[in-house]
């Protein structure tokens, strides 16, 4: 695929003081920007109701954020601090390190100066990765030893605040570095309200990598290499999405990784099912890589928060709700001084070009 656009086309200008170091008191009380028309309309979160109707459907990311940030000690007593990535058989995980000098393999590694870790190899992209063996359950460790893996551009240390609300209300499934920050937005009162206009709501299950904060560094953005996920569309949450096609419902992706999950999932659709079938159950690791000029199949509306300039997030969604128009709610929103990136305010976008209203 290729979109005519260069890294340079996804760069805006945002003053640092509109990037939300913390949270809201109220998670529904966030502003929402309302793209899906010819103009910008200035909402609040909590107005997502009277944008939708009996009959669409709602699609959540279930993951849950680990405490995935881990600091610690080599025998030298150089510093370490870790990210988990992925959480392996046997004790073992997949973790980015930080250190004056990378440790060798057999190398030792004293975390929170209550237990060691081996160094057994790299591993992933690159050689990025470090492939650890921990003593023991390592989410039971981490849950222990570690911390809120916050963004880097949040500038605080992680409290008891970020343990709580760094976290969904729909969170059940242990995976996540980062959370899906599009449904920090959603709390007890507005899903009664979306439920008292009759809208559905099914999960699905992707567990968000520390590779969602990387800039792309490639002037052209074809070469990007894309950091991999796993996920997992179920059966049920399939079944939720053919089944709202069927009745001319919406299908609204509540934050990127849903789309992506999502657009993964019909994909493979395309290639392994009987043609006529939507959307299939499946599960598997995605490395899509979502540019203008991707044709969707699946979402017909995007919930999401504002991305990082030269990111593969605003990338897609200027591919879901065309480059010119996003770029413009982007300028639109820093003059507006909405509140940025995972604590911050939402957008409302339609997809380009045949989404039902």
């Amino acid at each position: 695929m290729t979109t005519g656009l260069a890294l340079t086309d996804f760069d805006y200008a945002l003053p640092p003081q509109l990037i939300a170091q913390h949270p809201l008191p109220e998670r529904s009380a966030a502003r929402l920007l309302d793209g899906s028309g010819e103009l910008p309309v200035d909402r609040r979160v909590r107005d997502l109701p009277t944008l939708l109707g009996e009959g669409d459907l709602l699609v959540f990311n279930d993951t849950r954020v680990i405490k995935a940030r881990l600091l610690g000690e080599k025998p030298t007593g150089g510093a370490v601090e870790a990210l988990v990535e992925r959480v392996l058989p046997h004790h073992e995980v997949l973790a980015h390190l930080r250190a004056s000098k990378a440790p060798r393999p057999g190398t030792g590694v004293r975390f929170a100066d209550a237990f060691d870790a081996e160094v057994l190899g790299r591993a992933g992209p690159d050689d990025a990765l470090f492939h650890l063996r921990f003593p023991s359950d390592p989410l039971r460790l981490l849950q222990r030893h570690g911390h809120v893996p916050l963004p880097p551009y949040i500038t605080h240390a992680d409290t008891a605040e970020d343990e709580a609300r760094y976290q969904t209300v729909f969170a059940t499934r242990d995976g996540a570095v980062a959370a899906p920050t599009a449904s920090l937005h959603f709390d007890a009162a507005l899903l009664a309200a979306l439920d008292a206009r009759g809208v559905q709501r099914t999960t699905i299950t992707l567990h968000v990598g520390a590779g969602t904060f990387q800039p792309v560094r490639t002037e052209r953005v074809a070469d990007h290499r894309m950091h991999s996920e796993w996920f997992e569309v179920g059966a049920a949450a399939a079944a939720a999405v053919n089944a709202a096609r069927a009745r001319g419902g919406r299908v609204v992706a509540v934050g990127t990784t849903v789309l992506r999950a999502l657009e993964s999932a019909a994909l493979r659709a395309d290639r392994e099912v009987p043609a006529g079938v939507p959307l299939a159950a499946c599960t598997g690791e995605t490395d899509i890589f979502i540019t203008p000029g991707f044709a969707f199949r699946a979402a017909d509306r995007l919930f999401t928060n504002f991305h990082l300039p030269r990111s593969t997030l605003l990338m897609l969604v200027s591919a879901f709700s065309g480059h010119a128009k996003v770029m413009a709610l982007y300028r639109h929103a820093v003059e507006a001084r909405y509140r940025f990136f995972s604590y911050g305010d939402a957008m409302w976008l339609s997809r380009e070009g045949g989404s039902r209203t």
